[in-house]
C-alpha cells in the first residue's frame, strides 16, 4: 500500500461524501448497523469511520443508555463526519489509529469498522486490538470489498485511467479497497489474532447514479485515486474525470447508470 492511499484530505473528504457514499456505502452501512444491534449492545467502537456513513445509520437505533465512540485516524474525515450528524450526547468522536486504540482492555461490546481494515498496514495486529478492546463475548463485525472485476464501475474507471497513463497505471482502486478480498486469508487473519468464531458472508447489491459522471466524480476526486493521477501529472485530473466518465457512458448509458458492487461482511467474536 503507497503512502499516500491513506491521505483523505484538502476536497476529497467532501466529494467522498457527496458522491461516494450514496454510490457505493449507504447500502452497507444500513447492513452493518442491524448487525451491530442485533444484541442491543451498550457500548460501541466504531474504527475507520471516515465521513459517518456508519455513523449516521447506527446511531438512531442505539438505546438511550449506549455509548458509542467513533474514531478514524484521518481528522478532516471526522471533523466532516461530526459535522454532519450534529450534537448528539451518545456520540463521543476521537482521532484514534486502529493498530494502537487508546482505550482500556474489555471496554466495548461491538467493534465495527466499514471498508477500512484494507487500509490496516498490518490486519492481524489491527484484529487483535479490536479483540484486546472487546469484552469477553464482544463481536468484531467489519466489511471489506470483493476483487475489483466484481465492483463494476472502481473497474471502468481504474481501466480508463490506466488507458491515459500505460507506463504508470494508477492502481489504488484496485491495490487498496478491492486489494483484501480472499475470504480464506480474511478468515486467517482473523484467527492469528485471537478469534476462535468467525463467519465470512459475500452481499451483493447495485451501485446506481443519477448520471454516468457521477461514478467517475466519486472515484476520481473522492479517493486518493486523486493523489495517484495528481502524482503522475497534477493538471490531468479533470482529463482522467472526464475519460472515466465518456467509458462508464459508453458501457453503461448516460445516466441514471447501475452497476454490480459486491463486498464480505466478517464477523468475529473471541
Amino acid at each position: 500500500m503507497s503512502a499516500s492511499d491513506k491521505v483523505f484530505a484538502g476536497s476529497i473528504p467532501d466529494v467522498y461524501d457527496d458522491y461516494l457514499v450514496p454510490l457505493i456505502f449507504e447500502s452497507y452501512a444500513a447492513d452493518l448497523s442491524s448487525r451491530v444491534v442485533r444484541d442491543e449492545p451498550q457500548a460501541i467502537l466504531e474504527t475507520a469511520a471516515g465521513s459517518g456513513v456508519v455513523t449516521r445509520a447506527l446511531a438512531p437505533r442505539l438505546g438511550t443508555s449506549a455509548r458509542y465512540v467513533v474514531t478514524d485516524l484521518n481528522q478532516p474525515m471526522l471533523d466532516r463526519a461530526a459535522r454532519i450528524q450534529g450534537a448528539n450526547a451518545r456520540i463521543e468522536w476521537r482521532a484514534a489509529d486502529a493498530l494502537s486504540l487508546p482505550f482500556e482492555d474489555d471496554s466495548f461490546d461491538v467493534v465495527c469498522c466499514q471498508f477500512g481494515v484494507m487500509f490496516f498496514p498490518d490486519r492481524v495486529a489491527g484484529y487483535a486490538e479490536a479483540r484486546r478492546v472487546l469484552k469477553p463475548n464482544g463481536r468484531l463485525i467489519f466489511n471489506t470489498w470483493d476483487r475489483i472485476e466484481t465492483n463494476e464501475f472502481a473497474d471502468v474507471v481504474t481501466q480508463a485511467a490506466g488507458e491515459l497513463f500505460p507506463d504508470d497505471p494508477p492502481l489504488f482502486l484496485a491495490r487498496t479497497p478491492h486489494g483484501y478480498h480472499d475470504v480464506a486469508v480474511i478468515e486467517a487473519d482473523l484467527r492469528a489474532a485471537g478469534f476462535g468464531h468467525v463467519t465470512v458472508e459475500t452481499r451483493t447489491d447495485v451501485s446506481a447514479a443519477p448520471t454516468a459522471r457521477h461514478p467517475a466524480v466519486a472515484y476520481c476526486e473522492g479517493t486518493p485515486l486523486r493523489n495517484e493521477i495528481e502524482a503522475r501529472d497534477a493538471t490531468r485530473l479533470g482529463e482522467v474525470t472526464d475519460h472515466a466518465a465518456a467509458a462508464i457512458a459508453e458501457k453503461y448509458g448516460e445516466g441514471p447508470v447501475a452497476a454490480k458492487i459486491q463486498g464480505h461482511i466478517a464477523t468475529a467474536a473471541a
